[in-house]
């Protein structure tokens, strides 16, 4: 019994003595500091991304803009304009060409 004693104080005073030095560690890197870290490969975007036609329309005056449709020619968004619901059409490629409104 006294060896069970032993051992369980003997690690319990150690996991007791590795607290301090995990805050310390934790700590140093506080909220003050900050990394970016970018990725080394970027993958071009071959065509009209959906995010992209999205804030395309919303410059565009379109409110609640979301992508309705999605094929290899066009990117439809639809949302709200002033005289109600109304629709924008992207052609999908690079730069988002506005093809109808």
């Amino acid at each position: 019994m006294t060896h069970f004693l032993t051992k369980a104080s003997l690690a319990a005073l150690l996991a007791l003595c590795t607290i301090p030095a995990t805050v310390s560690t934790a700590a140093a890197a506080g909220p003050q500091t900050s990394f970016v870290v970018e990725a080394q490969y970027h993958r071009p975007i071959r065509g009209c991304s959906p995010i992209h036609a999205v804030n395309k329309a919303r410059d565009f005056g379109l409110r609640r803009a979301h992508v309705t449709r999605l094929s290899p020619r066009v990117v439809v968004v639809a949302g709200r304009d002033r005289r109600g619901w109304d629709r924008m059409v992207f052609a999908n490629v690079r730069g988002c060409p506005l093809i109808r409104r």
